[in-house]
């Protein structure tokens, strides 16, 4: 197996490990779905947390070379890092409130554009283009669709209520995800070497979510199914789904991993139905396959920005 995987072509090598690393990714709100004592909040900042900081120890070196620049930009480098902050909190709890496929889905799907929007109101990107509305106006129809979804059961005012919030922290989540994804762009245009910007981002923000857990995480190893969703969370999607798709881009161009990447969502929705029992009306899946378009035209954008672009 091992010989095979090393005989493969370079770009096949790569295009496998993003599609590895997007399937790691779309497992995280499941795995979460079997630790409901502990809080969203709690999940969040424990896997981003200690994720982020073994990416800063993988990143040491070229840390230590580029201490000074690092400097020279703390406060675009701590703008990420809150952001970095904000971002898995959103997250977690959206999945928690509007279910693991439309809390994914939204998060996932908004952060392309709102990253463009950022860069045209604080970069030098081009014109907004009658293709890139296009895409905004499918995918806003998509999260229409697949927030107002109605499930086989009648849902109460107060169930509607938190999952129209958690679409809301959806929004957030891509919002925050745009920024610290912008930010450590503008790192890297800056002459900070990309495991340096990423390092640099993931390990401050470590260092501000991790004291949450004083208030938030009492109930983290509290039974072993708690203790290994959790490590779980931090080491396989956090960690190791980072350092295989830093592998993957070795080998595969920017637009290409970009596409792969949607693979993610697709995953996230197939196992919420599969093993967490959601359900998901056709109304939803029709919302799901318009984001997905928006998606596609968004990677194939020339010069659209994803995260494929800041963490190599």
């Amino acid at each position: 197996m091992k010989r095979t995987f090393l005989n493969m072509d370079s770009a096949l090598q790569g295009s496998l490990a993003i599609l590895l690393s997007s399937v790691l990714w779309g497992t995280t709100g499941t795995v979460a779905n079997f630790a409901p004592q502990i809080s969203s909040l709690a999940i969040g900042a424990f896997a981003a947390g200690i994720g982020g900081l073994l990416l800063a120890i993988t990143a040491r070196k070229s840390l230590r070379q580029d201490g000074q620049l690092l400097l020279q930009h703390r406060t675009t480098l701590l703008i990420g890092a809150i952001a970095l902050a904000v971002y898995p909190l959103a997250f977690y709890s959206s999945m928690r409130l509007a279910g693991v496929a439309a809390g994914t889905v939204v998060s996932i799907a908004c952060a392309p554009f709102m990253t463009v929007i950022i860069e045209r109101l604080f970069g030098k990107a081009s014109a907004i283009t009658p293709r890139w509305l296009l895409s905004v106006v499918l995918g806003t129809i998509g999260i229409v669709m697949l927030t107002f979804a109605e499930s086989s059961h009648a849902q109460t005012a107060t169930q509607q209520s938190d999952k129209l919030f958690g679409v809301m922290l959806g929004l957030l989540a891509a919002l925050t995800y745009a920024i610290y994804a912008w930010v450590a762009k503008r790192l890297i245009e800056n002459g900070v070497q990309s495991e340096s910007a990423m390092g640099g981002i993931f390990g401050l923000g470590a260092m501000l979510l991790l004291p949450t857990l004083m208030f938030t995480g009492e109930h983290l190893f509290s039974s072993l199914s708690n203790t290994l969703v959790v490590t779980y969370m931090a080491l396989i999607p956090m960690f190791l789904g980072y350092l295989i798709f830093g592998f993957g881009l070795r080998h595969v161009n920017a637009s290409k991993a970009t596409l792969l990447t949607l693979f993610e969502p697709v995953v996230a929705a197939c196992f919420a139905v599969w093993i967490v029992g959601e359900i998901i009306p056709m109304q939803g899946w029709v919302g799901m396959g318009l984001i997905m378009v928006c998606l596609v035209i968004q990677a194939s954008e020339k010069g659209s920005t994803h995260r494929v672009q800041v963490t190599d």
